[in-house]
């Protein structure tokens, strides 16, 4: 997914709501069943519009981007329609917003958050955890994993996926990443992270999947967190994800308790 998280129209709107983070979207990929991944996230600003995904770890607490302002906003799970009025669907207060202390906006270092809901989400057939990982595996390259969001589905196209949309991507090595025909450094792609898309472009996250949970082999690994703007699905601009690091779980695990 070319870049996200984040998540809110034209990637400069997002800029300016998500002070400077990047968000993204789905590129390429296919409507999912609707209710099929129970423990997405949709989150709304305080303008009640959608910026960001993110994740169901425990029934009052949601894992998403640090860049991902929405303290004064709300979290709807269970949905599978952004617009339509869905049973499913239980909607929720951002009764506190704890991004990881040493978040930086400038380097995209340790983009990773936790909303603290105002009540706890009733769990059934819509609406279910997704398991934190035991360990902190590093995804080798060439390692199939899958994204999902509302996010956009076309470059230069200012307008998200009504519905849950997910594609499959693959590991790209941090070297690959950091060189001259990708990021050039900027920003460094660290061991904290994980760089992914399509060798031949066409398969990414956008604007608007920013927070949603990358998985692979059915194990959450990372969080949508970033790409080149307006370059979703290039070849030139693989998506890059916040890797769920041993550091990053156990912050999450204390912070979250027996809360």
């Amino acid at each position: 997914m070319g870049a996200f998280l984040t998540l809110s129209t034209s990637a400069a709107v997002i800029l300016l709501v998500i002070h400077g983070g990047l968000c993204v979207d789905i590129i390429g990929g296919n409507e999912v069943a609707p209710h099929s991944r129970p423990f997405m996230a949709l989150i709304y600003g305080a303008n009640r519009k959608f910026i960001c995904g993110g994740a169901l770890i425990k029934e009052n607490w949601v894992l998403t981007a640090a860049h991902c302002d929405v303290e004064e906003g709300k979290v709807i799970l269970g949905a599978h329609s952004q617009k339509a009025e869905e049973s499913e669907k239980q909607f929720f207060q951002i009764a506190k917003q704890i991004r990881y202390p040493w978040y930086c906006s400038n380097s995209k270092e340790n983009d990773i958050m936790l909303l603290q809901l105002d009540k706890r989400a009733r769990l059934d057939k819509a609406v279910q955890l997704i398991p934190l990982p035991t360990s902190d595996d590093d995804p080798k390259p060439g390692t199939t994993c899958t994204v999902a969001g509302w996010g956009q589905t076309k470059n230069h196209v200012r307008q998200h996926s009504d519905t849950l949309r997910e594609v499959n991507i693959t590991v790209f090595s941090r070297q690959i990443c950091n060189d001259k025909n990708h990021y050039k450094n900027n920003p460094v792609i660290t061991d904290n992270m994980i760089c992914a898309g399509a060798k031949n472009g066409g398969k990414d996250s956008c604007s608007g999947d920013s927070g949603g949970p990358l998985r692979c082999n059915n194990v959450m690994r990372g969080i949508t967190a970033f790409g080149k703007p307006n370059k979703c699905g290039t070849v030139d601009g693989p998506g890059v994800y916040t890797r769920l690091t041993k550091r990053y779980l156990q912050w999450i695990r204390k912070t979250i308790g027996g809360a």
